[in-house]
């Protein structure tokens, strides 16, 4: 594992050594899975309990730049990363079928490299769905799960959602937001992205049958004006897992995270730490 500590690096290559994470430290580097380098960063103490960032498609770990100092300060190791094909990781020529699953699977070898056995899960979107494949595969891994805006079944109103992007990719803000994210290969990645939704067969997406392995706490978090997915989305999912709580949020779009970062932070937070809310499956929590 190659690392670097306090400023992070601009370039990567092969080399590979063991992880040498001091007790309090911001560190970042790459580690070779399954063939590709992985982009990571690790906020914290060594000594405090771990959260895992799993970012949505087309993001990277600068999509938690609101979220990583709070957490931090609330005392949270914070392991962040980009997947392939994202941000500082390798470029990936294209997405797979089934890239959610194997994702997933690579979240679980890049924890194994920090000897990582369990810890809370924030997935956004893709990286939700990712979060819940990994959650039924692995649940011993989770002490408890937050996904955001994440999917389990096929919409119409996602094909909308992925022409908006097509759309907003094209000008300011969002081309400026990918060019900074990913570089001179935005533009492929994105084509890349757009291209498994829009010529996948999604009728055949379904993670239903997935969700009552999932016993950890999972908090679901979905904004009601979401662009991608309808509330009823974000409440099949907290009623298929075990132990679900929903928080449907008036007025907020796909970026929670973004839109409300401080009352998202407390709320993720203070359920991260063992708060329930007070209205759970049907309510708004509070």
């Amino acid at each position: 594992m190659e690392t670097s500590h306090s400023n992070l690096p601009d370039e990567h290559n092969s080399a590979s050594l063991s992880p040498q994470v001091p007790s309090t430290s911001t560190t970042s580097g790459w580690e070779e899975v399954r063939g590709h380098q992985l982009y990571w960063e690790l906020h914290g103490s060594e000594n405090e309990r771990t959260v895992v960032l799993l970012h949505h498609g087309l993001g990277s770990v600068h999509s938690w730049r609101r979220q990583i100092p709070a957490f931090v300060a609330r005392g949270w190791r914070v392991l962040a990363y980009d997947r392939w094909g994202y941000g500082r990781s390798d470029s990936r020529p294209a997405f797979e079928p089934n890239f959610l699953r194997h994702d997933a699977m690579e979240t679980r070898n890049l924890l194994d490299v920090f000897g990582i056995e369990n810890a809370c899960f924030v997935g956004h979107s893709d990286g939700g769905s990712i979060a819940l494949f990994l959650a039924a595969e692995t649940p011993s891994l989770f002490e408890r799960l937050v996904v955001v805006a994440a999917y389990i079944y096929f919409e119409p109103k996602m094909v909308s959602g992925i022409k908006g992007i097509i759309a907003g990719a094209q000008v300011p803000p969002l081309r400026t937001a990918l060019k900074r994210e990913h570089g001179d290969r935005a533009e492929d990645l994105v084509r890349a992205w757009v291209d498994h939704w829009l010529e996948t067969d999604l009728s055949s997406l379904s993670l239903i049958d997935e969700l009552p392995k999932i016993t950890c706490p999972t908090l679901v978090v979905q904004g009601e004006l979401d662009e991608h997915a309808t509330p009823q989305h974000a409440q099949d999912i907290a009623d298929g897992v075990k132990d679900g709580h929903l928080w449907l949020i008036p007025g907020v779009h796909h970026m929670p995270m973004h839109e409300i970062p401080e009352n998202f932070n407390t709320l993720v937070l203070n359920f991260m730490e063992g708060e329930l809310p007070s209205q759970t499956k049907t309510g708004h929590p509070t």
